[in-house]
């Protein structure tokens, strides 16, 4: 009965002892975790160089006084569009209508005096002949004569003058644009010589956009472009985008029409300018944008899906699969944004494999399983914003 007793214990302690082994067996390890890749590849991609800048008019014009008087009256309505030509200001004119009144019966006695002198000559010049006058007398009356119609030319002189004084009293606009606030008032006094501001016009259509850039960034295009490594067809074919202060788009693309040869010895930098067409007013002058400059396109370059791209702050990185299918996080410097992708301008190079889905769940050292996969066709897409 004791035997009995003891094989039992025996066989319960066995099958424990087995038990506790089998749960004390370490768990199989998970199968890598699938992530999609995209392995680098050069490609030639547009040279985007992003600038600040603000929109200024074609043309601008100061409107000025040109005569002295007081202002009687504002004949236009601020912010709005003007024809060349166009009234603005009156200044009162009682003056210089009255001085055209007495230049034009200078005028006329000026003439009275020349048709005199002429009826002399007419006499004289059959008696000259004759001998009834002297010379002396002949030339007399063809001084007289002359000096009638030197008198009669600075009559009218002296009356288109006036005339031009009393014209300046109605102050026109200059040129075609969108007027600006009045820089004075009714009643207020203007004068000719100081020449006054009265208001300003610009021309709204088209406008600038100006820029300004180191000197030292358009010589490097301008040696990759003698290099071969970037491409530009001519001044003319460099297209501009730009984005209004709100992040919103322009939709009308410009044209680079404009880079100053002088560099600012202060800051060392030209100016850029670029034209666009603005029928919509949506541009105004002195409005702040910033420009998407399409400089020519360049061989060599690589970009990445912008869904692989993590951003910490200003520093971006992604995830790249090793040879041994292991992950690490790279630090990579960034160019401009092209469609949905961004160039890479350093931090990777051409073979590698990028993840572009997926890297959300994975860490650095990790191994995983990845699957290469081709960009979309509109990613693949050098143009674009």
């Amino acid at each position: 009965m004791t035997r009995s007793l003891t094989c039992v214990t025996l066989a319960l302690i066995a099958t424990f002892t087995a038990a506790c082994s089998k749960q004390e067996a370490p768990p199989a390890a998970p199968p890598p975790m699938g992530v999609e890749t995209l392995t680098l590849a050069e490609e030639k991609l547009p040279n985007v160089v992003e600038l600040p800048g603000r929109i200024e008019a074609v043309r601008t014009a100061e409107v000025r006084a040109r005569t002295n008087g007081i202002v009687l009256k504002r004949l236009y309505k601020e912010g709005t569009d003007v024809r060349q030509g166009a009234p603005l200001f009156e200044i009162d004119p009682r003056e210089y209508r009255a001085q055209v009144q007495q230049g034009e019966a200078a005028l006329q006695r000026a003439i009275a005096t020349r048709t005199n002198a002429a009826s002399v000559v007419q006499r004289y010049t059959p008696l000259l002949s004759e001998r009834s006058v002297s010379a002396q007398e002949y030339d007399a009356a063809l001084a007289d004569l002359r000096q009638a119609e030197a008198q009669v030319a600075e009559a009218r002189a002296v009356l288109d003058q006036n005339k031009l004084q009393l014209g300046f009293t109605t102050v026109r606009s200059p040129i075609d644009g969108r007027v600006g606030r009045a820089r004075v008032t009714e009643g207020a006094l203007v004068s000719g010589t100081e020449s006054t501001l009265m208001t300003t016009v610009n021309q709204v259509t088209p406008v600038y956009a100006v820029f300004t850039q180191s000197n030292a960034a358009i010589l490097d295009i301008m040696e990759k472009v003698k290099a071969g490594s970037v491409q530009i067809d001519s001044l003319q074919s460099v297209k501009v985008e730009l984005t209004l202060d709100n992040g919103s788009p322009y939709p009308l693309t410009g044209q680079l029409d404009f880079t100053d040869q002088t560099v600012d010895p202060q800051t060392g930098t030209q100016t850029v300018r670029a034209v666009f067409d603005n029928p919509d007013r949506r541009l105004s002058p002195g409005q702040f944008v910033r420009a998407r400059i399409e400089a020519g396109t360049f061989s060599g370059g690589m970009a990445v899906p912008a869904r692989a791209v993590q951003f910490q702050g200003t520093q971006a990185s992604v995830a790249v699969v090793g040879e041994d299918d292991t992950v690490a996080i790279r630090p990579v410097q960034l160019g401009a944004q092209v469609g949905s992708r961004w160039i890479v301008q350093s931090g990777l190079k051409k073979g590698e494999r990028v993840i572009t889905e997926g890297w959300q769940k994975v860490r650095p050292g990790q191994t995983v399983s990845p699957k290469d996969n081709p960009s979309p066709a509109s990613e693949q897409a050098p143009g674009g914003r």
